[in-house]
This record gives C-alpha cells, sequence and structure tokens, in this order.
C-alpha cells in the first residue's frame, strides 16, 4: 500500500486545548463508582466495628456514665482516623500506581510533537498512533501507513479493519499494522465507547482465592460474634434483669469476636505492596496481583530483548551466489553487498523492530552512499505466513526493486532452489542458529505481470542469501534463570526463533532442559489430551506463534501450573491475558500487550520478576503473621469476657467496650503497618511456591494459631481466678488480667515475627514501625496503670509492682511455649 500523506497542521495550540476541554471534557470514561474522602467515611462509619461502638456510646449516655460515653466517642474519632488513614494511604499509593501505568500520547501541539497522558487529549488534537497501540479516542484518520484496526473490543469481528484517510476509528480498539495520524472527533464519555458503556474500568475485577478466603473468614466470625452476643446478653438479663446493663456487655463480646483488622490489613498489605514493587520497577495493573505472585510455579519467558540484549547486530552474511560466509564488519563482494542492501530494503523505511535497526545500521556502515538514496515505497506487503515472511517493493536508481526477508522455510519455500543447494542452505543456517545467531533469509523478486499480485509468495523469487544476527544473553540472565530454578520455579524459554538458535542461548543462560523440545507446529499438530503433559517436560518452545504461545499457557494451566508469561508485542496479548500473571515489558511492549498484561517491567528486565517474586511471598507471609496474630490475641479476649459469666465466676463483667477498644487501637495498627513492614525472612526464595488455593485459615496452620490464643487465654484467666480466689477486690482483679492480656499482645507480636526463628534471631531483624508500635502499647498500658485519671475511667486500682510481675511471668509463658515448638521443628528440619 502506497503511504496516504496529507499536509498536517501544527497542532492546536494551548489556549485551544483549553478551549476544547472546557467544552467536551477529559478524555475520561465515565466512572460511577464512588471516590475520595466521602467515599471513604461513608465505608468507614457502615463498619460493623464502628456501629458497635456507637451503639455502646449511646447505651454509656443511657446509663448516665458520661465519661466512658466520652471516651467511647473518642475512642470512635479515633477508629475512624485510623481507618481513614489507611484507606487514603492505599488510594495514594494506588493513585501513584494508575499514574505510573497512565497510556501516554503522541500529540502534535503549537507545531511541535509532545508525549502526553491520554486523559489530556481533547476533540481536535492531532494523534499519532502506531502498531501495538491502542487508539485513544474517536477521530477520524488524516495520514496513515499500511494501517488497519482490531476493533472486535466495539463489533466482535476479530479480523483487523484496513484504514484509508477520511476514515473514523474509535477509542478502545487498536492499531494491528501500520501507522497513521488522527484528529480527534470525540473524547471520553462521548466516544463510542463510552456511549454504549462497554469500558473495560466497568468490568468487575475477579475477586483472587485469598480475597475469597478472607471474605468467608470473616463472615464467619461475624455470625459467631451475633451468636455470642445473644448468648451473653440473655444470660446478663436473667441473672441481673437490667436489659441496658445486659446490652452492654454483649456488645463487649461482640467487639471482641469481630475480627475487622484483617479486610483492613489485606487491603492495606497489597496495595502498600503494589507500591514497593513501583519503586522497584514492577508495575502491577491490580494489587491483588501481588499476592498471586508468590504461587507462581513456571515462568514463560520470551528470548529476544527478554533473556538477550534488546539491541542486536548483523555479524555474518551467506552469500547464496557463491555460497561462502562473511563475516561483518568488514568489506562485501560483489555478490556479497545485495545481499545486505534486499535485506535493508525489505525492512520498514523508519524501523522499530530490533532486528530491522540492525539490519539498517550495518547497511549503513557498508554503503553510506547507498543507504542515503532515496527508495521510496512502492507497494507493501506485511509481516505474514507460518513462519513469517515480508516483501516490499521499493523504486530504487528509478526502477522498481522487489525484496524480501524472513524465515528460512518461508523464503525456500517460495524460491524452490535446487534440492542439493536448498539443502546446503539449510544445513548453514542451522550451523548458525546453533550458535545463537538469529538467521534470515533473503530474496529478489520479479514481477510476473504488469500488476503487483494480490499475496507475496505470487512473485518469482530468486534467494539471495542469509543474514546471520547476533542477540548475546543479558549479563544477568544465568543469574536469573538460577534464583527462579532455587524458588522452585520453572523456566520455560516461548520464541520465534530457530529451534537451534533458541537451544543455543537457552544453553548459554543455564536453563534446566535445554535439550528439550517442541517448535510451534508441533504444538498445534498435538492432540489436546497429550500437549499438557508434554509441556510440562518441555524447556524450550521455538517457531512459536500467537495460536502455539496460547495453547501453550492453557495447557500448562490445565496441569495445575500457576503461570506468569512475559511478552511485548500485539500478537503476544491473548497469552499475557490468558496466563494467571501476564507480564508485559515496559520500554519495548507494546500498549496492547501492557493492557493485557497484569504486570509491567519498567526496565524490560526479567531480574524484575525474581523481585517481583520475593515481594508477593513477602507479603502473602507477612501477611499470614498478622492474621495469626489477629486470631491468637482475639481468643483471650472473648474468653476472658465469656468464660466468668458462662462458669458463675464471682466477678463475671470483668471487661467492658472501654478496655475492648484500648485494644483495637493497638491491635489494628500492629497488624495492618507493624507486619506489612516486616522484612523477608531468609531463605524464602529457597521455598517452593505456595498452591494458589491454599488457604491458613483452617487446618493446622489455623489450629497453631488457635494454640497460642487458648496459651494466652489461660495464662490471662489463671491471673484473674487466681486473684480471685485470694480475695482481691474488683479493680484489683481486672487491672492485673488487664495488664497480663497488654503484655501478652507484646510478647505474640514479638512471637509472631517468624513461624520457624527463634525471638532472639528476630529481635536482631531491624523494623522500627513494629518497636515503635511495642512502645505505644506499652505507655498506653503505663498511663492506664500509673495515672489517676485513667485509672478510674478503665475501673482500676494501684497494684504491687509484684503482682505486676506475676502478670509478666503469666504472659511470659502463655506466649513462651510457642518459642520451644519451633525448636522443635527446627530440630526436625
Amino acid at each position: 500500500m502506497v503511504p496516504n500523506v496529507q499536509l498536517q497542521p501544527p497542532g492546536l495550540t494551548t489556549a485551544a486545548v483549553a478551549a476544547a476541554r472546557a467544552a467536551h471534557g477529559r478524555n475520561v470514561l465515565p466512572d460511577n463508582a464512588p471516590t475520595g474522602l466521602l467515599a471513604t467515611l461513608k465505608d468507614v462509619v457502615t463498619e460493623p466495628m464502628f456501629l458497635l461502638l456507637l451503639v455502646a456510646c449511646g447505651v454509656y449516655v443511657a446509663l448516665g456514665e458520661v465519661a466512658e460515653a466520652l471516651t467511647l466517642g473518642a475512642a470512635l474519632l479515633v477508629v475512624a482516623s485510623i481507618s481513614v488513614y489507611q484507606a487514603l494511604r492505599s488510594d495514594a499509593a494506588l493513585g501513584a500506581l494508575r499514574e505510573l501505568t497512565q497510556p501516554q500520547a503522541q500529540v502534535r501541539r503549537n507545531g511541535a510533537l509532545a508525549t502526553v497522558p491520554v486523559e489530556d487529549l481533547v476533540v481536535g488534537d492531532a494523534v499519532r498512533v502506531a502498531e501495538g497501540s491502542r487508539l485513544p479516542a474517536d477521530g477520524t484518520i488524516t495520514e496513515l501507513n499500511d494501517f488497519s484496526a482490531d476493533e472486535a473490543t466495539l463489533t466482535g469481528e476479530a479480523v483487523p479493519v484496513a484504514k484509508a484517510v477520511g476514515d473514523a476509528v474509535f477509542g478502545g480498539t487498536s492499531t494491528a499494522s501500520g501507522s497513521a495520524w488522527l484528529t480527534l472527533t470525540a473524547v471520553g464519555g462521548q466516544t463510542k465507547l463510552g456511549l454504549i458503556g462497554q469500558s473495560m474500568a466497568a468490568i468487575a475485577t475477579e475477586k483472587t482465592p485469598l480475597q475469597l478466603q478472607v471474605q468467608q473468614f470473616v463472615a464467619r466470625m461475624a455470625w459467631v460474634g451475633l451468636g455470642a452476643f445473644a448468648l451473653v446478653w440473655g444470660v446478663n438479663y436473667a441473672k441481673s434483669g437490667d436489659w441496658v446493663t445486659a446490652l452492654l456487655f454483649g456488645l463487649t463480646l461482640a467487639m471482641s469476636i469481630l475480627p475487622e483488622e484483617i479486610p483492613v490489613a489485606f487491603s492495606s498489605f497489597m496495595a502498600l505492596g503494589a507500591a514497593r514493587l513501583s519503586r522497584l520497577g514492577v508495575l502491577t495493573k491490580q494489587p491483588q496481583t501481588v499476592e498471586s505472585l508468590g504461587s507462581a510455579t513456571v515462568i514463560c519467558t520470551d528470548k529476544t530483548g527478554t533473556l538477550t540484549e534488546e539491541g542486536m547486530r548483523v555479524k555474518q552474511l551467506y552469500d547464496g551466489a557463491t555460497a561462502t560466509l562473511v563475516a561483518l564488519p568488514g568489506p562485501l563482494t560483489a555478490t556479497a553487498a545485495p545481499v545486505l542492501a534486499y535485506a535493508r530494503w525489505a525492512s520498514e523505511t523508519e524501523p522499530f523492530d530490533p532486528m530491522e535497526k540492525a539490519i539498517v545500521a550495518a547497511f549503513v556502515a557498508a554503503d553510506p552512499a547507498a543507504a542515503a538514496a532515496p527508495a521510496p515505497m512502492l507497494h507493501e506487503y506485511p509481516l505474514a505466513g507460518t513462519p513469517p515472511m515480508m516483501t516490499h517493493v521499493r523504486q530504487v536508481s528509478g526502477q522498481p526493486l522487489i525484496a524480501a526477508k524472513g524465515a528460512v522455510e518461508h523464503v525456500l519455500a517460495v524460491c524452490r532452489p535446487a534440492p542439493a543447494v536448498a539443502a546446503e542452505i539449510r544445513r548453514v543456517a542451522q550451523e548458525l542458529s546453533a550458535q545463537g545467531y538469529r538467521v534470515l533469509g533473503v530474496a529478489r523478486g520479479t514481477q510476473p505481470g504488469p500488476d503487483f499480485p494480490a499475496a507475496q509468495d505470487d512473485f518469482t523469487w530468486e534467494f539471495r542469501g542469509l543474514i546471520a544476527l547476533e542477540n548475546p544473553p543479558k549479563a544477568n540472565a544465568a543469574a536469573v534463570i538460577k534464583a527462579f530454578t532455587e524458588a522452585g520455579i520453572k523456566v520455560k524459554m516461548i520464541t520465534g526463533d530457530f529451534p537451534e538458535t533458541a537451544q543455543a542461548i537457552a544453553r548459554q543462560v543455564g536453563l534446566p532442559g535445554a535439550d528439550t523440545l517442541l517448535t510451534g507446529q508441533q504444538v498445534m499438530d498435538l492432540p489436546a489430551a497429550e500437549l499438557p503433559p508434554l509441556a510440562a517436560r518441555t524447556a524450550v518452545f521455538a517457531r512459536m506463534f500467537p495460536e502455539a504461545k496460547l495453547r501453550v499457557v492453557e495447557a500448562l494451566k490445565a496441569t495445575g501450573e500457576v503461570v506468569a508469561m512475559t511478552g511485548d508485542g500485539v500478537n503476544d496479548g491473548p497469552a499475557l491475558k490468558a496466563a494467571h500473571i501476564g507480564v508485559a515489558m515496559g520500554r519495548r511492549g507494546t500498549e496492547v500487550a501492557r493492557q493485557a498484561a497484569s504486570l509491567v517491567l519498567v526496565n524490560d528486565d526479567l531480574g524484575g520478576m525474581v523481585t517481583a517474586i520475593a515481594q508477593g511471598r513477602r507479603i502473602y507471609q507477612n501477611f499470614k503473621k498478622a492474621v495469626f496474630y489477629v486470631v491468637s490475641i482475639h481468643i483471650p479476649i472473648v474468653l476472658t469476657v465469656a468464660v466468668p459469666l458462662l462458669a458463675g465466676w464471682r466477678w463475671e463483667n470483668l471487661f467492658t467496650p472501654v478496655h475492648i477498644i484500648f485494644l483495637e487501637l493497638v491491635m489494628g495498627p500492629t497488624c495492618s503497618i507493624a507486619f506489612e513492614n516486616e522484612p523477608a525472612e531468609a531463605g524464602q526464595m529457597r521455598q517452593p511456591p505456595r498452591p494458589l488455593t491454599s488457604t491458613f485459615l483452617a487446618g493446622a496452620e489455623l489450629g497453631r494459631s488457635l494454640a497460642q490464643g487458648l496459651g494466652i487465654a489461660a495464662a490471662v484467666l489463671g491471673v484473674y481466678y487466681y486473684f480471685m480466689q485470694q480475695g482481691a477486690a474488683l479493680p484489683v482483679v481486672r487491672t492485673l488480667t488487664f495488664a497480663t492480656l497488654v503484655l501478652s499482645n507484646i510478647g505474640l507480636t514479638l512471637v509472631n515475627r517468624s513461624f520457624t526463628q527463634s525471638v532472639l534471631q528476630t529481635l536482631r531483624v531491624p523494623n522500627r514501625l513494629l518497636w515503635l508500635m511495642l512502645a505505644l502499647t506499652l505507655a498506653l498500658l503505663l498511663v492506664t496503670l500509673l495515672v489517676p485519671p485513667a485509672q478510674r475511667l478503665f475501673g482500676f486500682a494501684p497494684v504491687p509492682l509484684a503482682a505486676l510481675g506475676w502478670c509478666a511471668l503469666a504472659a511470659l509463658l502463655g506466649v513462651g511455649w510457642v518459642e520451644g515448638y519451633k525448636a522443635v521443628l527446627r530440630g526436625r528440619g
């Protein structure tokens, strides 16, 4: 297709942009989801814990206990402030991620080319789109070069639509081939996509298994809390006949059961984890992806630009006329020079592909004069066929010249050399591929008639030679492969390159199983039942095309693998979308690939995936610690409220909502902030991936947490019962029991920093936020014990230091037994 060019205007001025934005709005699709501070406050005041506190505050007012009512009122504000702070902190992290992942557009403004965020585009803007980019808004084509659009998003039609100057294009579709300049006619909600309400942003994100597990666990605990509330209210009322007081103690138990810190911790961990990853060069499209990273069992990676250097160099030519190899750089013979020239003319005029850039650079170095001479495109046949080839018809020195380059198999198929010659060419190509070179065939065409044929294969072709390009492994490729392997993650190379080339690079980077191979055609030919086990045993997939890549990903998923897939091109989109974790390249990746992926590696460095997986494992491990901490500390609170009442102890209602809210104010930040800040444990990346559907909210792991809670409950109730039996007054018993519970909380925090390492080891691990929270907890306890107004508010009494010493000893025993359990486990390991 001949480039259809029209003189472009200088674009909008700054004043015109402002006027267009005022008239038509920003290029943002409508989103009905409430956001901002008011929406956050609404979520906070509808939380169960907030509502329970509000009811308890009302009960204190009804009882005329002003100090307690004011205290709970102040606690309401503190709880709301903490929740709002955590929500806004998470939103800020997600907002920063959205800014980093915001698509950019090339636009002509004020007579110059500029790059602006897509949301800043306005009606009338002149915008350039290229292959692999998503169209940012509706527009009309003013200039194009072999441009076609994939409009499946709107029409459902999978075949790309060829466009001409003056044709309309629509936001949300993507560029299948070529490039074009558009003048925007509608933006945001006025686009066709916006009007019919098919915004991708409106599609609900599927919840991860861990999210569902957390929701189910909290829901079950809420039902337990409701039942316990009714039981305690009923028993209290039956004994006292005072329904208001009974309601107060029923609320106390309900507040002690509800683990409302867990969902808050989950959202905080994911959002802050995504923000941490962004600072390490890994952008996450959805924060939930962060916890899935720790489950990845297979990494499917491209070769070129991922395991190998991004740039390429032409290192050798095979001169078909003399059947000789010629090294580059170096002088070219009269028959070798045309091989490089035809390869250059078969490349784009302004190439963006690394191979074509290398060919152009070699041609400029070998023949500067010929490279500078004009060679306008007369007709173009885009990359097509399996394996692919591309053809350009150019005007060189006043004459049409037909040049093609592509897969050696395709070039030989159309050139039809003598069998002996073809066999020699294949031998040379395989020899070069075995050395790690990327090999392309080059051919010269002759027009069979007065018009250009419909298909490139219909020219009469003559084989000219081979181009061998070097793409050496990245310096860190072997270390990255080793890191994945040590982490129990299998690595599979999926590339369009020759089998010999792919395996040569695989061996150079130390890829386990580099001798196992499947080609794209073999993948497509295998029966559906045979492919999954074979794909699981194969490490190198060569001569792959989009359908084959997708089939491999689906086959690996069918064997139970959690698949991460890297890609950068338009054709990688389906496989990236199908993988559990799609990973796009940030620099050389197309926008379509970035839109389809879950993660974007900003620096195109696969080492970023090692970092991401390590962070995913750290976040999951820390979230598990936080949940176990919450479960364990809630058990003694619940039992301290329930056991004396149900067992008929002398002091039945020891704690009130004031005491529970103190513990909630301590537990919330400890759970969401201190544990989130824990560094990764040593050896974390030498453990196998966890199953995606595994849960720690049931079974043996939850049992250990319950045992921890029961140990603390035994210590707390033991202090309670002992001093009650000694005839101590109610305020004294309450003081000592509460002190034991708070000291146990401090000990539990320290013990839960690791499920394997001793507390003596973890004490040397830095975590300033954790120590800050523990210091604050101890300081608040001392205030309630020593400051008279606080003593009266909590119903405490002065106690001897020796009694507090017994409380500390009880707390140590209630928590410390876990250290012995960990020592036994270490001994078995």
